[in-house]
């Protein structure tokens, strides 16, 4: 009998993608998917690190969801020393250690999903479909009701959802 191996091979674009003035949706899921955001306080204190990192790494943060068991991140590089796996890898150690410190478990997953925009036009509809999430999820009825959703680059909660939702590829019809 042959032995299948079904372990994921890593699906990584060249790291010189990753640097400079891309704008990335990313999306980070807990360790093994266990909710560590329902309680708002937690996520609030998820989403000031993460403002703080966006900031030591220059990223401007163009919407951002912390859902009760993952983070939805739309960030665009400032400048060419840009580097989206420090600036994760910073904003997880930050987050992780303290978490596993005070609750004993592990806080995030090993790795992340990264979609890179092409085109800087699709960062509004990327950005609405973050703030729908706890829509579908059933979390809220708007997403200007959900505390753990925002913008550090607008005031998205006086603008209206752009006509056409943009999907993730993973999500749209057609795809295996």
């Amino acid at each position: 009998m042959r032995s299948v191996n079904f372990e994921r091979t890593r699906i990584r674009l060249d790291p010189f993608i990753y640097r400079g003035t891309g704008i990335y949706f990313l999306t980070i899921c807990c360790d093994k998917r266990h909710a560590a955001f329902t309680k708002e306080s937690v996520g609030l204190w998820l989403a000031k690190w993460l403002t703080r990192c966006a900031a030591n790494h220059a990223y401007s943060m163009h919407a951002y969801c912390v859902m009760p068991d993952h983070l939805h991140i739309l960030a665009e590089g400032t400048c060419a020393t840009c580097h989206v796996p420090k600036f994760i890898s910073e904003f997880k150690q930050r987050t992780g250690y303290p978490y596993q410190q005070k609750l004993g478990r592990r806080l995030w997953q090993p790795r992340y999903y990264d979609h890179v925009l092409r085109r800087p036009e699709d960062i509004e509809s990327v950005a609405w479909y973050i703030w729908t999430n706890p829509i579908r999820k059933g979390l809220c009825a708007a997403p200007q009701d959900y505390p753990l959703s925002g913008s550090l680059t607008s005031d998205w909660k006086k603008r209206c959802a752009p006509p056409k939702m943009w999907s993730p590829p993973w999500k749209r019809p057609g795809r295996l």
